[in-house]
């Protein structure tokens, strides 16, 4: 017994500080807003625009949204090394949540149309390009360097839990009492955070210096050229951004590959599918305890994991019963948080706090990008050769990244495990 709690203690040590645990308890109640507005959200541009045309509408939902971030991600990252983190997530949530108040709305007067969904999805990757960095970089200040790979993981932990439990909730809801209340639930979601973060102690923050006020545009590129030079120079670093986000481009494309093996050569239907996405969630809830439970990420893991993924990606492709998809599925969820959790907690604990918010641009401009060109590619691939041939291919392809990634890191090009780089706060 008292082994498991002190393995449980490990695993959620980063909930040892205040801060945090408001801040993950305000989270787990957005993200599963989150995903009960997403679920309504796919199921209205399906209303709008007829089962015939809903992928295309949806591809280019998703599109729309991670346009600002890849064109504006590298600038939020400047404004989160210049202004204090958290009151810009405290202005982000908050435009969050009125931009989801506008969509309830919108629905409840009955008067939406698809360019309303296109526009307020785009104003919402505009906050998302301030607040993804400025959040990135926020985490370190509420647990540490030490405790952030753990705090990080947590957080994967509860976005998957909501990513089981948010789409269950939103569909009993549009079937029970239609849509905008589901845009409402996430409105009032969004508080949480914003409670959390207002009433967190600034006192045990441990905030770096932050970067002076640019002034005038030569110094804004200064700052950006600053930031891509740092990720160039930190083998760490830009193994962790190029290797996982590679990964990420080809592996973690679920939203395409899941439904188009549910629907085809698996042909479970709806139910079927509905499985499969949950297993990817469980997956990776699954994996989340014992990912915590290490002292440190090492690039070693974010390898591991992207081998293992590219496996579980192959071995779903050529899966012929639904008990064998249900198994690598699960597999590759797994791996993807590894993978996910892994390449984050390595640039955070290595990039030093002045840097912070710019590195993390760079690494959330590529993971966001990574889902519009995987997807693109995917789609395209599986037109060509075949929806089977196509999910394989993506495991081949993160299976060479890698390997590739392994050869790198075993002919001493990276340092690993204890000579992980460390923060230099």
């Amino acid at each position: 017994m008292s082994l498991g709690r002190s393995r449980l203690a490990v695993a959620g040590r980063a909930l040892q500080h205040r801060n945090f645990r408001l801040f993950f308890a305000g989270e787990l109640i957005s993200i599963t807003g989150s995903w009960v507005q997403g679920t309504a959200q796919a199921w209205l541009i399906v209303t709008l625009v007829g089962n015939a045309n809903a992928a295309l509408y949806l591809g280019l939902l998703g599109t729309i949204q991670v346009i600002p971030i890849l064109v504006m991600g590298m600038f939020g990252g400047i404004i989160a090394d210049v202004l204090p983190k958290r009151r810009t997530l405290i202005a982000t949530q908050t435009a969050a949540g009125l931009l989801a108040l506008l969509m309830a709305a919108l629905v409840g007067f009955n008067v939406v149309q698809v360019w309303h969904v296109f526009a307020v999805s785009f104003a919402l990757g505009i906050v998302g390009a301030v607040g993804m960095p400025a959040f990135q970089a926020f985490v370190v200040e509420m647990v540490g360097p030490e405790d952030v790979g753990n705090a990080i993981t947590l957080h994967s932990a509860a976005f998957n839990i909501a990513r089981i439990v948010g789409p269950s909730v939103g569909g009993l809801l549009i079937a029970s009492v239609g849509m905008s209340l589901c845009f409402v639930i996430n409105a009032v979601s969004f508080l949480a955070v914003v409670v959390a973060l207002l009433a967190m102690r600034e006192s045990e923050l441990l905030l770096g210096n932050r970067l002076a006020m640019p002034h005038g545009i030569g110094e804004v590129r200064d700052q950006l050229v600053e930031g891509l030079r740092y990720v160039r120079r930190t083998p760490v670093v830009l193994l962790a951004i190029c290797a996982g986000g590679l990964a990420a481009t080809f592996g973690m494309n679920f939203n395409v590959t899941v439904p188009a093996m549910a629907a085809g050569p698996l042909n479970v239907g709806p139910t079927g599918y509905g499985f499969l996405n949950a297993a990817i969630g469980i997956g990776a809830v699954i994996v989340a305890f014992p990912v915590a439970s290490l002292r440190r990420p090492t690039v070693r893991t974010l390898v591991g994991g992207i081998v293992v993924l590219g496996l579980a990606l192959a071995g779903f492709a050529v899966s012929t019963s639904f008990p064998m998809a249900m198994v690598t599925i699960l597999i590759a969820g797994a791996a993807g948080l590894v993978l996910a959790v892994t390449a984050s907690s390595l640039v955070q604990m290595t990039v030093p706090a002045p840097l912070r918010g710019r590195v993390m641009s760079v690494y959330t401009t590529v993971f966001m990008g990574s889902s519009p060109a995987g997807n693109t590619l995917t789609g395209v691939a599986a037109t060509l050769a075949g929806t089977r041939a196509a999910v394989f291919l993506t495991g081949a392809v993160t299976l060479l990244v890698g390997l590739t990634a392994a050869v790198v890191v075993l002919a001493g090009r990276v340092p690993h495990d204890d000579q992980d780089g460390r923060n230099a706060d």
